[in-house]
């Protein structure tokens, strides 16, 4: 051959121990619970993305249907582990379960009527590997029109700003912005940005980071356990993050459970979380007395949603 070879150009020392470094092991972690029709779409996309190396899924009680697929799922991939037989737990608990059965050092939360798109999951990973102990990263939670979804960011939810972001105060009142909950109508950060809250629709934390902070709180059954982690998580000093370029479709209000209940452990959850952080003696009461209000304002919201063909 006449052609001249190609010199070649050593590596710098850093470059080579990072590409020599063995990469962490991904376990996608889903609970599931009378999803409906998105189900096989969410198992789907979970099994797409190349950097998942398994998923389990904690099965709290599927229709015989659904329950059928994941088994047959679980019998030709190697990657599904299948956890089920022990009823509906919740879904803090039953997140705790998919953990402690799980052999990744790095953990994907992921909702069943959520779908994983290109690139999330390697996104997140990234992200998490770079960052000071303990650290939670949250994607973006997109609406299926691609609109960035209610609740994917999110300010510190107390009581004060809870029922001045409901009562929409916090955007009619000059100076109560600061107040306001929900920042999905703000500008979109151009990179990772610390926030005080994510959506539990779809997260990284490391292994460790999970377990310093103990997990789930298994106090909560259905929502507000992903409010709680991210408290826990800045309280020990650590991150919440937002990361917009880690995009997932969550079509929400997929589930066939009522949701009157859904909305009933909601409220519940949100006044057992204001307790939860009361620290002196008028938070407690206060968030005591707030209890009654909160579970019925949530309690409220389905009939608004008929009266109004709108969820809100």
């Amino acid at each position: 051959m006449n052609g001249v070879a190609a010199p070649i150009v050593a590596a710098e020392p850093a470059e080579l121990a990072e590409f020599l470094k063995p990469r962490r092991a991904v376990s996608v972690i889903m609970v599931v619970y009378m999803t409906g029709e998105a189900l096989q779409e969410s198992l789907a996309c979970v099994l797409r993305d190349p950097l998942v190396d398994e998923l389990v899924v904690v099965d709290n009680g599927s229709s015989e249907a659904e329950a059928h697929v994941l088994r047959s799922l679980a019998a030709r991939d190697p990657r599904v582990v299948l956890l089920g037989g022990h009823g509906n737990v919740g879904f803090a608990r039953g997140a705790n379960l998919g953990v402690r059965k799980a052999r990744g050092d790095l953990l994907v939360f992921l909702n069943p009527d959520a779908f994983l798109q290109p690139g999330c999951v390697a996104e997140l990973v990234r992200e998490i590997e770079s960052r000071p102990a303990p650290c939670l990263v949250g994607g973006r939670v997109l609406n299926a029109d691609r609109s960035e979804q209610r609740g994917g960011r999110r300010g510190d939810i107390t009581p004060m700003s809870a029922l001045l972001s409901l009562s929409r105060l916090a955007q009619r009142v000059p100076g109560w912005r600061r107040f306001e909950v929900h920042w999905e109508d703000d500008a979109e950060p151009e990179g990772v940005s610390l926030v005080p809250t994510i959506s539990g629709a779809c997260f990284c934390m490391r292994r460790e980071d999970f377990e310093a902070v103990d997990g789930f709180d298994e106090g909560y059954f259905l929502h507000v356990e992903d409010v709680d982690l991210c408290w826990r998580v800045r309280r020990q000093g650590g991150q919440v993050l937002f990361h917009p370029k880690a995009e997932v479709i969550h079509l929400g209000h997929t589930s066939q459970t009522s949701p009157l209940r859904v909305e009933f452990h909601k409220g519940v959850g949100l006044a057992r979380y204001f307790r939860k952080r009361a620290e002196t003696l008028p938070e407690r009461l206060a968030a005591c007395l707030l209890s009654p209000l909160v579970v019925g304002a949530a309690l409220a919201r389905p009939l608004l949603w008929r009266l109004t063909g709108r969820a809100t």
